[in-house]
């Protein structure tokens, strides 16, 4: 799954990689370059992009070819995301980034060992493969996607866990959006430490 040398990641297997704008979380509407990597082994029944969790099935990228696409744009930012990012050694990707200029953020289940240095780390934790409790400290944001009522007493577990500092967010699951946004607002009524996070990019339709 990965090229090195050494300890070092070379190459990296990219489903996609894309300029757009951030659609969740604290970073939300910002422009952003994003870069997609394959493998996943959390394995989310409704995951939106499942044909990202075979990393076989596509292509390696040399760092420096990616950093050449992001730097042909004028973004700052820079979100590293999966399928599950962190079953890659990140430390040479982020050093690449950081010496470019460029603002770090990693979207992730905290599922595997944190590597890189990062600027923003977005936890997203899965029922289906928990976070590390190593991870947790570090989160910058905690974003639990609510498929159900029992995810909201599942988010509690998790926020008891992060750092007082850790932006706190609730966002609907987009096929169930209609049924449970209404309860996230009653929720975060109830429970303002909590903020909403809506995926307004398939509102407005980019990537």
């Amino acid at each position: 799954m990965k090229e090195t040398i050494g300890h070092t990641t070379t190459a990296l297997p990219v489903m996609e990689h894309f300029y757009t704008l951030q659609g969740e979380g604290y970073h939300q509407g910002k422009a952003a370059y994003f870069i997609r990597l394959s493998g996943c082994d959390v394995g989310c029944v409704w995951c939106d992009v499942k044909e990202s969790w075979d990393a076989e099935k596509h292509p390696k990228y040399e760092i420096q070819s990616l950093i050449d696409a992001i730097k042909r744009t004028p973004t700052e930012i820079v979100v590293i995301t999966g399928g599950e990012p962190l079953m890659h050694n990140l430390d040479a990707l982020t050093a690449a980034l950081k010496e470019a200029g460029l603002q770090t953020n990693i979207e992730t289940s905290g599922a595997h060992p944190l590597s890189g240095n990062w600027d923003w780390i977005c936890l997203s934790p899965k029922k289906f493969k928990a976070p590390l409790p190593g991870v947790l400290p570090h989160a910058n944001e905690l974003k639990v996607v609510v498929f159900n009522t029992s995810d909201f007493d599942w988010a509690e577990k998790y926020a008891a866990q992060v750092s007082s500092s850790c932006k706190l967010y609730l966002q609907p699951e987009w096929d169930k959006a209609a049924q449970i946004t209404p309860l996230i607002i009653d929720y975060i009524k109830n429970n303002p430490k909590w903020e909403l996070s809506l995926q307004i990019h398939k509102y407005i339709n980019v990537p």
